[in-house]
């Protein structure tokens, strides 16, 4: 699929001296960013999503817990 992006002159810049470097298409190297930045979003979701539910199999509810924590103050 195609889309069509503004990329400012510097930006577009360093990313043709990028593409000459590694002997890339620009277009790579934009599919690859954005994969990149794609999959750490990704796994920030996960790694959020994957905390809820952490403490559903313990035997002591959480707010005992705590109480018996905080009286060892």
């Amino acid at each position: 699929m195609r889309t069509l992006i503004d990329i400012p002159e510097k930006e577009l810049a360093e990313l043709k001296r990028i593409s000459v470097a590694e002997k890339r298409s620009r277009a790579s190297i934009v599919r690859d960013a954005i994969k990149a930045y794609l999959d750490a979003h990704q796994k920030k979701k996960t790694n959020i999503e994957a905390a809820f539910g952490l403490w559903g199999d313990r035997k002591i509810d959480g707010v005992d817990y705590q109480r018996k924590l905080r009286s060892e103050w």
